[in-house]
């Protein structure tokens, strides 16, 4: 039991890191930021449920805030939208892992949820914004919404592509921890 808890501990560390990692090497333009950063968070969510798939996104965030802009007034309203993400995908994990198949092993599903999830995650991140830019006092209409469709359309197609890779990602990592069980 213990050693279970101590996996589970270290491959949240890990995720996080790798959250950090992948966040660190995206596209940056205007008022959208692209990454695949959200695979860790995924995987974690779809693996282990929502309170590593929320961990993994917000360790792995603060980590990302601090180091790009140091801590600021808003530092943990930027931790929020990740964070929904890895919750949703969580909570929507384990309510489906008490079925007969796992999320991921119901890919038109798994695709639909993260899709969807994406949009929250996406008007979670606008409101963040919105929030960011009055108390830092730098609000304007057209910074805020103004590229709303782009991160809307660019959250949809990072999605799909960070589901294509999560759930034969999360296969394989169940098939070694059951090979490692026998």
């Amino acid at each position: 039991m213990n050693n279970n808890i101590a996996r589970r501990i270290c491959l949240t560390g890990m995720l996080a890191a790798l959250y950090l990692a992948l966040n660190m090497v995206g596209f940056r333009a205007w008022t959208f930021h692209i990454t695949f950063a959200s695979l860790p968070v995924v995987v974690g969510g779809l693996l282990f449920g929502p309170l590593e798939g929320m961990l993994i996104a917000a360790i792995g965030e603060f980590f990302n805030q601090t180091l790009s802009y140091g801590v600021t007034p808003t530092t943990v309203l930027w931790i929020i939208p990740p964070a929904v993400r890895g919750l949703m995908i969580g909570y929507a994990a384990l309510a489906l892992r008490k079925g007969p198949r796992s999320l991921e092993e119901r890919p038109v599903l798994c695709y639909g949820i993260c899709m969807a999830v994406a949009l929250c995650t996406t008007a979670v991140n606008t409101l963040v914004m919105y929030l960011d830019s009055v108390i830092m006092g730098y609000y304007s209409f057209a910074y805020v919404f103004g590229s709303a469709v782009i991160r809307i359309i660019s959250g949809i197609l990072t999605a799909v592509v960070v589901t294509t890779v999560a759930i034969p990602l999360v296969r394989l990592l169940r098939r070694q921890v059951i090979l490692r069980r026998a």
